[in-house]
């Protein structure tokens, strides 16, 4: 054990994590010339096409150090915000990190939030100073901040680069000197931490884990504790860049488990592993439930699919555990799933990898947050909104508490003006104002989550001409003056288009929403009336024009009243079939309700 290191890597997103993550497994030979590409723990079609980390990913490397064998295990996590939950697994099954900061952009939001959660954990932080190698890198001064942040001396902060594989050395020797190795009692009773796990449609489930205490043989009985569960432990091994079957894996260790598990449901990350016969008494502390942000209805475009979109939803919660969803249904979409996401991102990633490798045609509804409301006669009774259709009647209802979050903004200070004023536009507070530099500035704001959810993100990066970076945590509930902005078509109220607002900006969204829908939906052989109501009262209307056939086309001449004739003959077919039209909506109008500003 005393030669096995357990570690991750941390930092703000496009900081070099995968990059560098590269280089180690060159240094060490854990993968062949002919196996190298750039990013390559990035698995996924989607990562490496859009070039972030979604998934975090587990390696091990065998290394020698003064003529020691080491085992390094390493976990590549993400860095955006929203996948802040696989860092947190991550961390759960290490006893180091390597925080990476970017030479040329310094500490950011993310890297603070990450450093935080690590040391929460008491992992030993090493400081790492990537992208050296720019142009417009300024190691001395970027140094100095990591020295403030951490309170470290400036020797300890090891230069490097993930392109050209500069300091790679360094880091190696860092890990196997300050990287404490694994505690753990080898000869106990089995106790195994569950941090991942992925669905492979031939062999089942596949359970990445991390030896607590005890050992994990190949063949034996084992137990899941939280769901109690036994089964045989088929195939276990260690994670190298492909899966390398082994006799048993000791303690201190990362492996993975093949059980022959084809339900999703059985395999809970967090959950602990142990011994069948010689079970341990008590559960693996420190693993916190996933808190969704942000919510939306997922339906299958076509309602026969809804089973098939079941399966589907439950092999993707294997591979993303942060995913939350339980059935509901709507009168415009029918059957479908309300799911929890962590943000934006997370949402618009989860729909696509249900397109991309499952086959699933989806429509997703607006997304929106969980409120709490009160009623007049049971005002100390909390109703949970997820939906806002669950929203009580306006005439029974007392007030309505919307979530907050504290979010950290940094920035350089020539973009203080055009930041602060987002923030207040979307109803922020600002607590704090911080000068961590001359040129960098960390603002602090108290803001209503539902304001942050669409496109606040996006709109950041363009006033700070993508130099803001961005951080947020919940800080409970507050009383807001909140309404339901309901989306009538023909008369009908669509409630997948349903959406809660504040007060002040209700008519606003309204008429946008309606001018939005109206160049969306396509024209029909009626007149298609759009509004926007709260309660019974109309605030914005738009009116979808008919196709019309020109019935007066082969008239020429005569008398006026033969064509009055015709066109009025025209108008009761249409206005008989307004009254029995359908009106498609397409998918890209629920999404392009999201897109408001542009």
């Amino acid at each position: 054990m005393k030669n096995i290191r357990n570690f991750c890597i941390i930092a703000h997103i496009d900081h070099g994590k995968s990059t560098l993550a590269d280089r180690l497994l060159e240094f060490t030979n854990t993968i062949t010339d002919r196996e190298k590409q750039d990013q390559l723990l990035d698995s996924m079609d989607l990562e490496r096409e859009r070039g972030i980390t979604i998934k975090s990913h587990a390696i091990q490397m065998d290394y020698e150090f003064e003529g020691e064998q080491y085992v390094l295990n390493l976990i590549d996590t993400p860095g955006h915000v929203d996948f802040s939950y696989e860092v947190s697994r991550s961390i759960a099954s290490c006893e180091g990190a390597l925080l990476i900061v970017d030479a040329a952009q310094s500490i950011q939001a993310q890297t603070i939030s990450n450093l935080y959660l690590a040391l929460d954990n008491d992992l030993e932080i090493i400081p790492v100073l990537n992208k050296v190698d720019l142009p417009s890198a300024n190691p001395e001064e970027v140094t100095d901040d990591i020295v403030d942040l951490l309170g470290c001396d400036p020797e300890e902060v090891i230069h490097a680069s993930g392109k050209t594989g500069f300091g790679v050395e360094s880091i190696l020797k860092a890990i196997i000197d300050r990287v404490p190795a694994p505690g753990g009692n080898p000869d106990g009773p089995l106790q195994a931490l569950i941090f991942d796990s992925v669905y492979n449609s031939y062999r089942g489930v596949e359970t990445y884990f991390r030896v607590i205490n005890g050992e994990i043989k190949k063949g034996q009985r084992i137990k899941f504790v939280a769901t109690g569960n036994e089964y045989f432990a088929d195939e276990v091994g260690t994670l190298k860049l492909t899966q390398e079957p082994k006799k048993s894996i000791k303690a201190g260790d990362v492996g993975y488990l093949i059980t022959g598990i084809k339900t999703a449901s059985e395999v809970k990350v967090g959950d602990t592993i142990t011994d069948a016969l010689n079970p341990t008494q008590e559960m693996i502390e420190g693993f916190e439930d996933v808190k969704p942000m942000v919510f939306a209805g997922i339906y299958p475009v076509d309602t026969d699919e809804y089973e098939e979109l079941r399966s589907s939803m439950e092999k993707l919660q294997l591979n993303d555990a942060s995913l939350v969803f339980v059935p509901e249904s709507s009168a415009a979409l029918g059957f479908g799933f309300r799911c929890g996401f962590l943000g934006m991102l997370h949402l618009e990633i989860i729909q696509e990898r249900l397109e991309r490798e499952f086959d699933m045609t989806v429509i997703t509804t607006v997304p929106n947050v969980s409120y709490h409301a009160f009623t007049n006669k049971r005002p100390d009774d909390m109703i949970l909104v997820n939906n806002p259709t669950d929203l009580p009647e306006p005439s029974t209802l007392n007030r309505v508490e919307e979530p907050f979050i504290k979010a950290s903004i940094i920035t350089k200070s020539d973009f203080v003006g055009p930041v602060m004023s987002l923030c207040i536009e979307k109803r922020g507070e600002i607590t704090n104002q911080t000068y961590l530099t001359t040129e960098r500035v960390e603002l602090s704001f108290d803001m209503p989550l539902s304001e942050i959810v669409f496109d606040f993100y996006d709109r950041l990066k363009t006033v700070s001409k993508g130099y803001a970076s961005f951080d947020y945590h919940p800080i409970g509930f507050r009383s807001s003056k909140l309404v339901r902005v309901d989306i009538l078509l023909n008369g009908q109220p669509v409630d997948a288009l349903s959406a809660l607002l504040h007060d002040s900006t209700a008519y606003g969204i309204g008429k946008k929403m309606c001018e939005k829908l109206r160049q969306l939906i396509p024209r029909q052989q009626f007149d298609i009336p759009i509004q926007a109501a709260i309660g019974a009262k109309i605030i914005a209307r738009e009116t979808i024009k008919a196709l019309r056939k020109d019935v007066t086309a082969k008239c020429y001449g005569g008398d006026i009243s033969r064509k009055r004739k015709l066109l009025e003959k025209q108008k009761k077919g249409k206005k008989r079939m307004r009254l029995v039209g359908n009106v498609e909506i397409p998918q890209q109008a629920f999404m392009a309700v999201l897109k408001l500003n542009d």
